[in-house]
């Protein structure tokens, strides 16, 4: 592994309305973002035996939602949907970011962190989830995907990868630029084999996974670990390489994130303190 991707993915204020859960004992779930284009509906998604139709339509208060199409992207979690034999995790993208992706020279064996806007529910008269009124929505990491192929979606032959073909990324038109970035079998970090396979969902919300500064009132105002921030040794990450951003203080800075964008980069340089950093989330998994 030598880069690191903050990889923005799931519901937020734009893209869906509200943030995606956190559930009364802890569990972070994630909300894929509306598609009319996707073959998979909400009501087709499943989160530990949750309905996620059921799911995003007491949260908005809204019907309708079990019919309506969902991005799954990236599809992380085995038991999400039925899948078919040799199904593998994966992320799709296309566009801009997948440009940028690219112009980092984001590669097989770096990490993507999966990151989004989160806010804890608590059970409503009817047996629904409301959001916590005095609890306020936050960023925080819910998934990781370490990268074994990076295919482009034009050049797979039409009966190839079966049990991908209900990926929203294959319902696109001819476009050089869409890409699927497939899981590793296992984790490999420091050239070791991890307990973990090469994708998954982080189940409960940890602290370590926050990056919203605490007692922030802005979801954007995120705290990292010092080597985040640009300096002379290296350009820190992608999107936010102003110095202005920043504030450092002590191991620690703080980061007026971008309000928009996809895919943050930052380039480890074989360095120890982000592998103990990604170590460290990972025990939470």
């Amino acid at each position: 592994m030598r880069r690191i991707i903050l990889s923005r993915k799931g519901f937020d204020s734009s893209a869906g309305g509200c943030p995606s859960p956190i559930l009364p004992d802890g569990r972070l779930c994630s909300l894929p973002i509306p598609d009319t284009e996707s073959a998979v509906c909400f009501g087709d998604i499943t989160f530990d035996g949750i309905n996620l139709g059921d799911v995003v339509s007491g949260l908005n208060r809204e019907a309708g939602w079990h019919r309506r199409r969902a991005h799954l992207d990236p599809d992380l979690r085995p038991d999400a949907l039925p899948r078919l034999p040799g199904w593998r995790p994966m992320l799709g993208q296309s566009g801009s970011a997948q440009g940028h992706l690219r112009n980092e020279g984001v590669a097989v064996g770096d990490l993507f962190l999966f990151f989004g806007s989160f806010r804890p529910v608590e059970e409503a008269r009817h047996g629904d989830w409301r959001f916590s009124p005095a609890l306020p929505a936050r960023q925080v990491i819910w998934g990781w995907l370490q990268i074994g192929e990076i295919l482009k979606v034009d050049d797979i032959p039409t009966d190839a990868m079966p049990w991908a073909r209900y990926h929203p990324h294959f319902a696109y038109g001819e476009d050089a630029s869409n890409t699927l970035y497939i899981a590793t079998e296992r984790l490999c970090l420091d050239g070791l084999l991890a307990r973990l396979p090469g994708a998954g969902s982080f189940r409960y919300l940890d602290e370590r996974l926050v990056l919203t500064a605490p007692g922030s009132t802005l979801q954007t105002r995120w705290q990292l670990p010092g080597w985040f921030a640009p300096s002379t040794e290296r350009p820190g990450l992608s999107f936010h390489r102003n110095p202005n951003r920043w504030t450092r203080a002590d191991d620690r800075c703080m980061l007026n994130s971008a309000y928009r964008g996809q895919e943050f980069v930052f380039d480890a340089l074989g360095e120890q303190a982000p592998l103990d950093w990604i170590k460290s989330l990972l025990r939470t998994a």
